[in-house]
């Protein structure tokens, strides 16, 4: 499990200490962030500037943007449903000229670290991207490996570990950027798949994207989306990719990034304690724009009332036994068993 402190002597608050006191930096790998939270890719962009303070947050995650033009899916595209949101967007994008041209620069203005987040069709697209994206003002790629790949009859790259490892692999010669690789929740062995990103040259991790989901109207017969099934977010999401993140976290060294349903410090602090080292807010930003600050605030004070001195020591601090996993995978066999 990584590390993510700044140093191995970890001071000890009293409890019940200032929050002020609390040292909010996380370290993903050679990066040094001021806090662990950030926005999730698609739910933030530079319209917020007036209302989110940029320079607060550990980093600033663009809306994915594809190599070329792309409109995205037919209208309805999001969906309120009972514990979450439904979304198929389809990645609409003015293409990587664009990004490079107008988005970037603007970003230039604050000290936050840019991570540009890219979505590809395949391999050599996607090393391409990336070799484009090696301009001022990007600190991180973030890859989005959870879109159909078209070299392999549409099935996306994150569903399989040789795919996975072949798309990461590409991009790690294409660029000397830290590569953050998103996974999708989708695959039946996230654990297997994280391990592939990883061997092929990931920095980290970031668990995860949303779950394929459908929602139908009652009244209509009619799906609810324009393209029938779309992605879950939102708190519904949040007890799977916990446990996706405390996988994820057992089998590789590198950073974890956890998203998925936080909407409050306590969320965040679930999975940076199953192993995250930082966290993306996203659907929570809907509802409430200044959501990501009230976790910042929220980390510190947890912090200072736990007499913990850094928010780093948070991670992987998930007091459990080997013994109990093996027991809980034991468990899980027998149910897959009585279900076949």
């Amino acid at each position: 499990m990584v590390d993510a402190r700044t140093d191995s002597h970890v001071p000890a608050l009293g409890g019940g200490g200032d929050a002020a006191a609390v040292d909010s930096r996380v370290r993903i790998g050679d990066l040094v962030l001021r806090n662990p939270v950030m926005p999730a890719s698609g739910t933030f962009a530079e319209g917020l500037a007036p209302v989110v303070p940029f320079e607060r947050l550990g980093a600033l995650v663009t809306k994915t943007v594809t190599p070329e033009l792309r409109g995205g899916n037919p209208t309805p595209r999001v969906c309120e449903v009972g514990q979450g949101m439904l979304n198929s967007i389809g990645i609409p994008s003015k293409g990587l000229d664009y990004f490079v041209a107008h988005t970037v620069p603007f970003y230039r203005q604050f000290s936050t670290p840019l991570v540009a987040s890219i979505s590809a069709p395949s391999a050599d697209a996607f090393a391409a991207g990336v070799e484009k994206l090696a301009v001022p003002g990007v600190a991180v790629i973030e890859a989005n490996i959870s879109c159909p790949n078209i070299e392999e009859d549409g099935k996306a790259f994150a569903m399989d570990p040789r795919p996975t490892a072949q798309v990461v692999a590409r991009m790690r010669r294409a660029t000397t950027l830290p590569l953050w690789v998103k996974l999708s929740p989708n695959t039946g062995d996230i654990a297997s798949v994280a391990r592939a990103a990883a061997d092929a040259g990931a920095d980290a991790l970031v668990v995860g994207n949303t779950i394929l989901a459908m929602s139908i109207d009652i009244e209509t017969f009619r799906p609810r989306l324009g393209n029938v099934m779309g992605g879950l977010s939102g708190p519904g999401l949040k007890p799977i990719l916990v446990r996706m993140t405390y996988q994820c976290a057992r089998a590789v060294s590198i950073p974890i990034i956890g998203c998925g349903g936080i909407a409050t410090a306590a969320d965040a602090i679930e999975y940076m304690l199953a192993g995250a080292s930082a966290v993306q807010v996203g659907t929570a930003t809907f509802v409430r724009p200044t959501a990501m600050l009230s976790v910042i605030d929220g980390l510190a004070a947890f912090c200072a009332r736990k007499g913990i001195a850094r928010v780093a020591d948070l991670t992987g601090a998930l007091h459990d036994t080997d013994m109990k996993v093996e027991a809980h995978d034991h468990d899980h066999d027998h149910m897959s068993e009585a279900v076949s």
